[in-house]
């Protein structure tokens, strides 16, 4: 996910996780917001390929049959039904699920639909569950829409024990013994009616950019940045005096859409609009090449929110983003019970 302040359209700073561990940065990895339509949350911080371009979406699932109504009924004039009482502990903001699923399974499983789709190149496969193969590109995997004991044991023999798994946008309820290492609330928000600019101060960044990449995550922590991250593709970064000081990319690739990440700024030069001259440089590429551009930030982080909605991004839904750990007493007997041993997809 990614981040900005309330004025300028800056990235703010992740909350203290360690650069490439932690979710959508305010994550591309944290807390909620409503849906298209609703007014943005309070404010925190967000988060982030080259690759083929971007396919047709898949087709809409079918609708879900409509209920029958009940039969109404007539209450009488002088003994009106009373009002439902209002319920005496309502869930907490924070534990409330994500909104339904969309209609492009694309965007409902947004990791699953890169591994399977155009990212499928750089995935590693045990039974149906995908990562990124070498888990220093990017940490969300291609996780089934209808995961069962198998798939949990496919994971865990994956990862190894302390192997940290992470979720893009779905929902997950982990067995006993698995460590939640983060799960935060945030906003999927679609740029399909963004055409983008180039921006001509921006140059492009590659494995040689690898270290200053690091060292301006480090600092502001945007979300889950990786050694490898930087092959995903489309990176650009805006130098002064010869330093890094700001940068944007592009992480996960789904059939029709390209996910914006790893929008971040140098505390010292915020204020200054670079966070959106990169983002919207970046949706220009993806524009280019036929696709669509899309991006997470933390649901309580209403700068940046803004900052996307000024250039035409649009809230979709609410989404959430998991990181789990592996306990040790799981992985041994899980290569056991797994699938298939696991391997690089061609």
């Amino acid at each position: 996910m990614t981040a900005a302040t309330p004025s300028g359209g800056e990235p703010t700073p992740h909350d203290g996780r360690a650069a490439g561990q932690g979710a959508p940065a305010g994550t591309e990895h944290a807390a909620a917001t409503s849906p298209a339509g609703s007014p943005a949350p309070p404010a925190t911080s967000p988060a982030s390929a080259t690759s083929p371009a971007p396919t047709t979406p898949p087709a809409s699932s079918t609708p879900t049959a409509i209920p029958r109504p009940p039969t109404p009924t007539t209450a009488s004039p002088a003994s009106p039904a009373p009002a439902a009482p209002a319920p005496a502990n309502p869930a907490p903001a924070d534990t409330a699920p994500a909104n339904p699923a969309p209609a492009d399974p694309a965007l409902a499983n947004p990791g699953l639909a890169a591994l399977t789709g155009p990212d499928g190149h750089r995935a590693e496969r045990r039974g149906r569950v995908l990562r990124y193969a070498g888990g220093d590109v990017c940490p969300f995997l291609g996780w089934p829409d209808d995961p069962d004991e198998r798939d949990w044991a496919d994971l865990a023999a994956l990862l190894g024990p302390g192997g940290q798994a992470g979720f893009a946008a779905v929902d997950v309820a982990p067995p006993p013994g698995w460590e939640v290492a983060f799960r935060i609330r945030g906003v999927q928000m679609l740029g399909d009616g963004v055409a983008g600019a180039p921006a001509p101060e921006a140059v492009p960044l590659g494995a040689a950019d690898v270290p200053e990449m690091l060292d301006l995550v480090e600092r502001t922590r945007p979300g889950p940045f990786l050694e490898r991250t930087v092959e995903l593709g489309g990176y650009l970064g805006i130098r002064r005096g010869g330093a890094l000081v700001a940068m944007a990319g592009e992480r996960l690739h789904l059939p029709g859409w390209t996910e914006i990440s790893a929008v971040c700024t140098d505390p010292a030069f915020r204020g200054q609009g670079l966070a959106g001259r990169l983002v919207a440089a970046v949706a220009a590429g993806i524009r280019a090449r036929g696709g669509r551009p899309m991006l997470h930030a933390a649901g309580d982080n209403t700068g940046a929110i803004r900052l996307y909605e000024s250039m035409g991004f649009r809230l979709h839904r609410t989404v959430y983003f998991t990181g789990l750990i592996v306990p040790d007493a799981v992985a041994a007997p899980a290569r056991e019970q797994s699938r298939e041993p696991a391997e690089a997809t061609a």
